[in-house]
């Protein structure tokens, strides 16, 4: 039997929950075909009008010549980084030190493509330009994430990324972007996508992760690369039967959540100054630049869940579901503002951070 996580369970029966859009439960999925025609035709192992229009759209959208849907981000971006390799005849590639293929693969770049990995700059950090010109070994291919989630979100200055993206295509390195999140970092640069992955010779964007969709990648690139990873698709079992409640939920809900966007990192601006405010906690960024950042608490995971629990039954406001023990004497979690976050009324949001900020004080101060 599963065992029950009280802090989620406290957490799914308040009234205002604060991060995310909401339940990833069935309702995502039957919102998103509520008015689709029930004779529309599916995909077919990756071919037809549903998917293939959809891939025609995403590549406008992002501004490259092709683009390729893919069951998971996952394999899209081993994929990328493979076709690189190829390309240059050298498997070996650099990205940041938690990148998602790092700490959350299980190696599979390394296992399934044999490609070696060069860890890039320090954890706490992003990468920089410094960074990449000081590399001693020669590679096929940078990957930078935008933003870089496991320091809570942060996104380097602009004019940096430039010169990291002029500097790789001057030394004949691809540059790919891990842009699962790629819509959330628009308001922050006040760029537009295009301008964005002109910088990049391939691109990565997920359809669940800040969008709400149920699951699934698009690839990006040149009509070449793009035919290349198409190959490569097939070999790693991506082309299902059928993708369209994926293709379908993502166009969907692209089209609903993409405008709000500027929503949101506002919202996360206004709730991380106000948990700056509470005695004992600090957020990452201090200011956020997506609409994510990272809360950090300073006193113990096992001190502040049945505190968490306590808040949200007095005050029917939902923090978090989940805390990262981070030493004996602090712990932290990841805060997503989407839909949820324009529910909670203000006065009820600024009672529950007085609550906190008294009784982590009162625990931190005696």
């Amino acid at each position: 039997m599963n065992k029950i996580n009280p802090l989620l369970e406290a957490f799914q029966q308040t009234a205002y929950p604060l991060g995310g859009h909401g339940m990833r439960n069935v309702e995502v999925l039957k919102e998103a075909l509520h008015d689709i025609d029930g004779s529309l035709n599916s995909d077919t192992y990756g071919s037809g009008k549903l998917i293939e229009d959809f891939q025609e759209e995403m590549a406008a959208y992002l501004g490259k010549q092709s683009a390729v849907f893919f069951p998971s981000g996952t394999m899209a971006q081993q994929i990328a980084l493979r076709i690189w390799c190829d390309e240059k005849e050298l498997k070996r590639v650099a990205y940041h030190p938690l990148s998602h293929l790092e700490i959350h693969e299980e190696d599979g770049l390394k296992e399934l493509h044999h490609i070696e990995t060069i860890l890039l700059g320090e954890k706490d950090r992003l990468i920089r330009l410094e960074d990449v010109r000081q590399l001693k070994e020669e590679i096929a291919c940078l990957l930078l994430e935008l933003p870089q989630r496991e320091i809570g979100g942060q996104l380097p200055d602009y004019e940096e990324l430039v010169a990291i993206s002029a500097y790789c295509r001057n030394s004949g390195i691809k540059l790919h972007l891990d842009g699962a999140r790629l819509y959330e970092i628009l308001p922050y640069y006040q760029k537009s996508v295009h301008e964005i992955c002109a910088l990049f010779d391939s691109v990565y964007m997920s359809f669940y992760k800040g969008i709400g969709g149920i699951a699934g990648a698009i690839l990006a690139g040149s009509e070449e690369f793009t035919k290349r990873s198409k190959v490569w698709k097939r070999r790693h079992g991506g082309d299902l039967i059928s993708l369209y409640p994926y293709i379908l939920s993502a166009s969907y809900y692209l089209k609903r959540r993409l405008p709000k966007m500027a929503e949101y990192y506002e919202g996360a601006k206004e709730l991380a100054a106000l948990y700056n405010k509470v005695d004992g906690v600090a957020t990452l960024p201090v200011t956020p630049v997506t609409n994510m950042f990272h809360v950090h608490v300073g006193i113990s995971k096992e001190k502040l869940e049945p505190l968490l629990i306590q808040l949200y039954a007095e005050t029917g406001v939902g923090l978090t579901h989940y805390l990262r023990e981070a030493s004996e004497n602090s712990c932290s979690y990841e805060v997503s503002i989407g839909d949820r976050f324009a529910n909670v009324p203000q006065d009820k949001l600024e009672h529950a951070m007085m609550w906190l900020d008294k009784k982590l004080r009162d625990i931190r101060h005696t």
